[in-house]
Parts: C-alpha cells; sequence; structure tokens
C-alpha cells in the first residue's frame, strides 16, 4: 500500500477508551458517572497535532467491538487520519479507568487484559512509504515492551533512516514491563534511530540512568540524539541540543486532571517543529498547551486551538 498524501504526522502506538469519573476527590467505587472519550498516548498525540491544523495519522489497532468502531468513528471526528488503524479479530478494545485527586493525584486503571490490539501491530501493518514520508514520526516506550509489536517499531525505524524527525516520547509506564531494566535495554536499541527524545525525570532515568535533567538531556545526546527534552513538572522543561540550552518555566493552572498534559505538551512539540520554529519558542508553546489540558477534565478532547495557546502566551 502507497499513501498517495503523506502524513504531516505519523505516531504509533496505545488507543483506548478512558473512562473517566465525573466527580473529584472520591475513589472510583463512590463514583456515580463517567465521561467517555479516546485515550491513548499515541492517539491523543495525533489528535493535538491535527487540532493544530496539520494532517496527522495513527497506527495502531482497536478490537472488533462497540468501543473499538467509537474510537474509529472519533478518530475522524476529531480530524485524525484512521486508515492505518486496523481491527483485530480476537482481542477486545481497551479501556483505562483513573481516579482524579487535584491536584496531582491521578490514579490509572488499565483493562488491557490478555493483551491490547495495540501491541498486536506487526511489521505487516507498517506502510513504509507513509513512515518514510511523514514530517514527524513519533512513537512511544510502550510500544516496544511486547511483540509483534516492537517487531513493527523496528520495521518502522529502519524505514525511517532517522529523517528528521523522529521522536520518542519516553513515556515508561512500569504496568507494562517485568522490570525496569528490559526497558532500559529496549531503549537503547532505538535511541541512535531517533532526533528527538522526550521524557520526565523518572523516564529518563529508566532511559539513560540519569534524573538530574541536566545529566538526563547530556546522556541522550550522547547516545545520538539530536535534541533532548526533559520535563520537570513543577520546575518547567529543560531542553538541549549540542549548541543550545533552554529553559522555560511551568505555566501555572489550577488543574483538574493532569493525565493529558504530556500528551497536549507532546502535539504541541510537533506543531512547533513543523511549523520552524526554535526551540524555546516551541517550548513555551508546548508548557502552555499541556497547562490548557491539566485544567480540562478529558484528554482528546480537551486539546487547544493554536489560537487559545497563542492568547495565553501572550497574556504570561
Amino acid at each position: 500500500m502507497t499513501m498517495s498524501n503523506s502524513p504531516d504526522v505519523l505516531a504509533i502506538g496505545r488507543l483506548g477508551v478512558d473512562i473517566y469519573p465525573l466527580q473529584d476527590g472520591v475513589g472510583l467505587e463512590k463514583v456515580e458517572t463517567f465521561g467517555k472519550y479516546l485515550g491513548g498516548t499515541a492517539g491523543n498525540v495525533t489528535v493535538a497535532a491535527a487540532r493544530y491544523g496539520h494532517h496527522s495519522a495513527l497506527v495502531s489497532r482497536v478490537g472488533d467491538d462497540p468501543f473499538g468502531r467509537y474510537l474509529l468513528g472519533e478518530l475522524t471526528r476529531l480530524g485524525v487520519d484512521n486508515r492505518y488503524v486496523a481491527t483485530d479479530p480476537t482481542l477486545n478494545t481497551p479501556v483505562t479507568f483513573c481516579e482524579i485527586f487535584p491536584p496531582d493525584d491521578f490514579p490509572l486503571y488499565f483493562y488491557r487484559e490478555p493483551k491490547a490490539p495495540d501491541m498486536n501491530v506487526d511489521a505487516a501493518q507498517i506502510d513504509l512509504d507513509a513512515v518514510r514520508d511523514a514530517r514527524i514520526f513519533w512513537f512511544t516506550t510502550t510500544g516496544l515492551s511486547e511483540e509483534p509489536s516492537r517487531e513493527a517499531h523496528h520495521t518502522a525505524l529502519a524505514a525511517r533512516e532517522r529523517r528528521t524527525h523522529t521522536i520518542l516520547d519516553l513515556d515508561y509506564r512500569p504496568m507494562f514491563w517485568e522490570d525496569p531494566s528490559l526497558a532500559t535495554e529496549q531503549i537503547g536499541q532505538v535511541l541512535d534511530k531517533v532526533t528527538v527524545a522526550v521524557g520526565n525525570r523518572e523516564e529518563c532515568q529508566v532511559a539513560v540512568g540519569e534524573t538530574e535533567p541536566q545529566r538526563a538531556a547530556d546522556a541522550l545526546l550522547e547516545r545520538g540524539v539530536e535534541i533532548a527534552i526533559v520535563k520537570q513538572g513543577p520546575k518547567g522543561v529543560l531542553a538541549k541540543t549540542r549548541d543550545e540550552v533552554v529553559q522555560v518555566p511551568v505555566h501555572a493552572v489550577e488543574v483538574i486532571n493532569g493525565l493529558g498534559a504530556g500528551d497536549a505538551f507532546g502535539g504541541a512539540l510537533c506543531h512547533g517543529l513543523l511549523e520552524g520554529w526554535g526551540l524555546e519558542r516551541t517550548l513555551r508553546f508546548a508548557n502552555v498547551a499541556g497547562a490548557v489540558v491539566a485544567s480540562r477534565r478529558e484528554c482528546s478532547t480537551a486539546m487547544p486551538t493554536a489560537e487559545e495557546v497563542e492568547n495565553l502566551l501572550q497574556g504570561a
């Protein structure tokens, strides 16, 4: 299959249904009503990029069930090209519940057993022309945790040939790995194929054994990454290249649900790179985009427009 209309952003990875409570400050056992939303890091990043007017596409899988049909329709409704999202004949579409205890406690409960369809993406499902031609190729550590998804990722990266921009979201989730050392090993096998790596301090520790932001960024650069981005929570964001160091402060908001902030940051990062902005402008924009989503309940449908972010930046 050859793609006639190459995406600006092509992401591969998690896609599922977020079932989020409409009551705050109580455990799931006491929640009475829920909202249903498209979720999953890769899905959220493509939605965010689409909000900025970019042609974004997703490589993933859903189950042959009502939730799968919902996600396929929701991707289209939110402006994401779903042609590379396959329907798995045997696995159920995953759902994720959370609890909301603002400002900083949002436990997640993944229902992905015996296996999520997005981990069943195989090499045969990868459109190599789309991977090569996309202006940005985005993937996450989670996709390396299990076969056949792992082989599919390596197939895509081999076809990509380290084109700019190839972005690794370190996105380490301990529930998807038997041991952190296994994630470290898998990340080590792909860092030299990545031009941009982004993660928080804990994820950097898994990736390169460093939590101090400057050292973590340096370690990523030493492994071949061209732009290393370390998110520091309330201390803002650090980014380094071989020639530049940028530190931007956090954009303060009243937090409702912090779970989608990282994905919003990722979609905004893609936007800045596609627009050819400098590193500082890109980080400031991405920081504000993440803050906007943290101030809202859901993730995918909370992604801001460029106008919303720019208005906040001008007022900051």
